[in-house]
């Protein structure tokens, strides 16, 4: 199918649309092998250097500033902390720029910015370098932040979505939506009952824990585009089949209800405090009992399995029946990230 001649919030939702533009109008004229690689980070080495880098960047946009559990710069923060963890890489050094409307106020900025410093000494990670533009009123939605990220990669760890083979186990490191849901009901001020609440954090403490405990085939933290797509992007790039239980898949009941309030469907909401790691069978008591002493991981579950097949997800359902699960369509949430 080919994509729209012009450019559709949907294009930015991280499902089928955003990877047809990604494919056809960036990965096409700047294609070459890091790129190509199609991880969250870019896998490097410097010359002849001993030191294998990981390297990302991301921009975000989310509506409203703020929002319970967060706001823009915490999420800035951990969002590329957390791909670079998703590679294995123990983060080291952030750059921020900052897109800043004419007319916003000095202490919205002032609380951002001082967030973004919690959240970094949180990460164990500095910001080294930055840039600011304030552009006319009207031009940008208040403030829009893009962070670059570096990491070093340690010896002997080789993540990526494209190693997943049948027999391993996928487990998600907690409960899923819960970013989603919370940004959505500030937004529009909905007043939905529960605690719901962001759960944007740095999981690079979590990925170390995992790594100590055994091999890891993949990680991803399945954020925009929510779990199911981001397992897909694992299915397609691994060229498996992925078998998914929904009962097994940990959903706050407060999260649920407001998800089948506003006709959302959970699989695929934003998350951007859990990631999916994909393990050998003999490895995962080991990295599930890790995951779950770490407080980000307390709720970790297996959730399905890899098997041969074509690339795509398979859904079982609580009567037992199978469906696909699909890349996300259209955009039921943007500016969520």
């Amino acid at each position: 199918m080919e994509i729209s001649n012009k450019i559709l919030l949907s294009h930015g939702s991280g499902g089928r649309l955003s990877h047809e533009l990604i494919e056809k109008v960036f990965k096409f004229r700047f294609s070459n092998a890091l790129l190509n690689q199609g991880d969250d980070s870019a896998e490097f080495r410097i010359r002849n250097s001993e030191f294998r880098m990981a390297f990302t960047t991301d921009t975000y946009v989310v509506k409203p500033l703020f929002f319970p559990g967060g706001d823009i710069g915490r999420l800035a923060v951990c969002g590329t902390v957390n791909d670079l963890a998703m590679k294995g890489a123990q983060p080291l050094y952030l750059s921020v720029g900052f897109i800043i409307e004419e007319g916003l106020s000095l202490e919205t900025l002032e609380k951002v910015v001082d967030s973004m410093a919690i959240a970094a000494k949180e990460a164990s990670v500095s910001i080294v370098t930055g840039d600011t533009k304030v552009v006319d009123k009207g031009a940008c939605d208040g403030l829009f932040i893009n962070t670059t990220g570096v990491g070093v990669i340690p010896e002997g760890v080789n993540v990526s979505g494209s190693l997943a083979a049948p027999g391993d186990a996928v487990i998600i490191s907690g409960s899923i939506g819960d970013h989603g849901a919370a940004v959505i009901n500030a937004r529009n001020n909905f007043g939905l009952s529960g605690n719901l609440l962001s759960d944007a954090a740095p999981l690079g403490g979590l990925v170390n824990a995992i790594l100590k405990a055994g091999k890891v085939k993949a990680l991803r933290d399945p954020t925009r585009g929510g779990m199911a797509t981001t397992l897909n992007e694992i299915a397609d790039q691994s060229k498996v089949t992925i078998n998914i239980e929904e009962g097994k898949i940990p959903i706050k009941p407060e999260v649920k209800g407001a998800c089948e309030m506003l006709g959302l469907d959970p699989l695929y909401v934003a998350n951007e405090g859990k990631l999916i790691a994909i393990v050998p069978g003999e490895d995962v008591d080991n990295i599930l009992k890790a995951m779950r002493q770490d407080p980000l991981g307390k709720d970790a579950a297996i959730i399905g399995k890899i098997e041969a097949g074509k690339p795509q997800v398979l859904l079982t359902t609580f009567l037992g029946s199978r469906r696909p699960l699909m890349m996300l369509e259209g955009e039921a949430l943007p500016r969520i990230c």
